[in-house]
């Protein structure tokens, strides 16, 4: 292998979109989990073991992972899509999570298995751009190490039938920082609107999420724009007139948003059961309650609202 095919490699496994996401989250793994709650680590293990060939049902993320890994099919010989399975089972009991994936047969080759430690400690040295867990504590962890980290909450709703990939994102406190948010808080709506109005030609602060958005917006970018398996969209309680700094900061970003949705206060599930999506990411905890009886929906444990 010459140098410069080595260079051309190595960038652009670098360009991947890299998620990381925990075995519970993936897989449903509510009994057994309620087991290890109830009667601790052993009784856990030595279900885990005696169950290792039943296939596990898949959780609330499935879907999201399937499609995911489904664009590595769409593009050439590197894949631009990489997930990576983070659990605080132990090797051992980790036998059954495995043996799901290649029945399923997802592309999942890498995976820390921690033994109840803590898993996020390991989503930088795989470079992951975004963590999915269904244990807050991993996700707060996350966020404060500067990954876009979301908590995937139970849901009932159904999997989308589109092969398209459709992602959906609240403003404030996840894409954007919570300023915001902190102004309507303390100060009332009326003086949000009024800040937003007069700082509109001042981009709004960098949110946990950007990063992620900026992967995903590159993901994108790499497929035509009028046959793109990837649909984004804003859905945020904003309304006119603090929606121009929004469009104006996304402008700025360089930053492709597919649809923007201005609600105003409305309840944000119809809307999202309408757009699709495939997951909704929200800080706050009304919203997230709301929107996970329509979508897969992951809380953002970011900014004045969880405080």
């Amino acid at each position: 292998m010459s140098e410069s095919t080595v260079h051309a490699s190595a960038s652009a496994s670098d360009n991947r979109l890299v998620v990381a996401i925990s075995s519970r989250a993936l897989f449903d793994l509510g009994d057994s989990h309620e087991l290890f709650e109830r009667d601790g680590l052993d009784a856990y293990r030595s279900f885990q073991i005696a169950h290792e060939n039943e296939i596990l049902k898949p959780g609330v993320a499935f879907p999201l992972v399937q499609k995911l890994l489904g664009l590595n099919k769409l593009a050439g010989d590197v894949p631009p899509v990489e997930v990576i399975l983070l659990s605080r089972n132990s090797g051992d009991t980790g036998l059954r999570i495995f043996n799901a994936i290649q029945h399923y047969d997802l592309e999942i080759s890498r995976a820390a298995f921690t033994s109840g430690a803590p898993t996020s400690d390991y989503i930088a040295p795989f470079k992951a751009d975004l963590f999915l867990s269904a244990n807050a504590e991993d996700v707060g962890r996350a966020l404060k190490a500067g990954v876009a980290a979301a908590t995937i909450l139970p849901s009932t709703a159904p999997p989308r039938a589109t092969e398209q990939l459709r992602i959906a994102f609240d403003g404030d406190a996840v894409i954007f920082g919570d300023e915001g948010e902190r102004v309507s808080r303390e100060e009332g709506l009326e003086a949000f609107h009024r800040s937003e109005t007069e700082h509109a030609a001042e981009p709004l602060s960098v949110g946990p999420f950007r990063g992620f958005l900026t992967a995903l917006h590159r993901l994108q970018a790499a497929f035509p724009a009028e046959n793109s398996p990837i649909r984004t969209a804003l859905v945020t309680a904003r309304s006119a007139p603090a929606h121009k700094r929004v469009i104006l900061t996304l402008r700025k970003w360089g930053v492709r948003i597919d649809e923007a949705l201005f609600l105003g206060g409305r309840d944000k599930g119809p809307f999202l059961d309408a757009f699709g999506a495939d997951i909704f990411f929200d800080d706050s905890p009304a919203n997230v309650e709301s929107a996970r009886r329509h979508v897969a929906t992951g809380h953002v444990p970011h900014g004045v609202s969880n405080r």
